[in-house]
């Protein structure tokens, strides 16, 4: 991998960067990071995460997450959705299991998530009223860290007093839009670090900055830039598929921090395999979970070296 140097991730920022609180992720960094699978295992050895996600006719965000999230090691999945997508994510991901939401069309309630080891929120679940008070009940009982995406970021947008509630250590993965709904104002695209910055430290949050040269902001305000990924990763649902790998990871165990680190490597590592072989233009999300596998044999590969 041909690493950028400082100045082309200055340029890519448009502002320059404290390298004495900031590095460059590379595959040298992510490899201690990889868990070994024991031989004597079964499913419960890797975990069982939530995935809450989909509202009526966006069934295919939560499949896209559910299938990145089995990829990426997960031994148990359970989607929380609206009861309109059961048959459509069943029909689609065998696999997963499905837990059914009150609501035919909405996220409407939240879930018992206590047998869980991770839980994600956000992709498709839209933003009505009762979605963000669905939202509310399961900040108000959960203490441990969430992957919070998508819709789950714009319900904190448009209900700032959600930001508040959201646990300590927790990952959020804002593009650029994002995350100025999530401040409550506009702000120039090249101040985007100093805000992640002061937010994650504020908060105590694992702040993930979609874009290139995807940026992980810690709750200590350092900052990890990630080297993997392209511009035809810039497409619906790849976002979605972070998400699946994100929850996948943190049910295995893996810290916060290892979880964005080897989630974003990963998920731009597999676009970089799904991209050599189909290109930029052509590349859709479902190219990238496809390539999941290949992009975790690669690492593995290189960790038996």
């Amino acid at each position: 991998m041909n690493l950028p140097d400082h100045k082309k991730i200055e340029s890519t920022y448009g502002c320059p960067i404290d390298w004495k609180q900031s590095r460059i992720i590379t595959t040298t960094d992510v490899l201690p990071y990889l868990h070994q699978r024991p031989y004597n295992s079964h499913k419960g050895t890797f975990g069982h995460a939530m995935l809450i996600a989909g509202k009526r006719g966006m069934a295919g965000a939560a499949i896209l997450s559910a299938r990145a999230a089995l990829r990426s090691g997960v031994g148990l999945l359970t989607v929380h959705t609206p009861t309109y997508n059961t048959p459509i994510i069943q029909g689609a991901v065998p696999e997963a299991i499905i837990s059914e939401d009150d609501s035919p069309t909405h996220f409407s309630h939240a879930p018992n998530t206590s047998g869980y080891d991770a839980i994600a929120i956000g992709s498709g679940v839209g933003i009505s009223e009762e979605s963000a008070q669905a939202f509310a009940e399961l900040l108000e009982k959960e203490t441990r860290p969430l992957v919070i995406d998508a819709d789950a970021l714009n319900l904190i947008g448009t209900h700032p007093e959600l930001l508040g509630m959201v646990p300590a250590n927790s990952i959020i993965t804002p593009h650029y839009r994002e995350l100025q709904r999530i401040v409550g104002k506009e702000f120039a695209l090249n101040e985007r670090l100093d805000i992640a910055r002061e937010l994650a430290g504020k908060h105590q949050l694992h702040i993930i900055v979609k874009g290139a040269y995807t940026a992980i902001v810690c709750p200590d305000q350092h900052v990890l830039f990630n080297t993997t990924g392209n511009a035809g990763m810039a497409t619906a649902g790849s976002g979605d598929v972070l998400t699946g790998i994100l929850v996948a990871l943190l049910a295995q165990n893996y810290t916060p921090v290892e979880t964005c680190v080897l989630g974003t490597f990963i998920h731009g590592l597999s676009g970089d395999i799904a991209t050599s072989r189909l290109g930029e233009t052509s590349l859709i999300s479902s190219d990238i979970v496809h390539n999941l596998p290949q992009a975790f044999e690669a690492l593995n590969g290189q960790n038996h070296t």
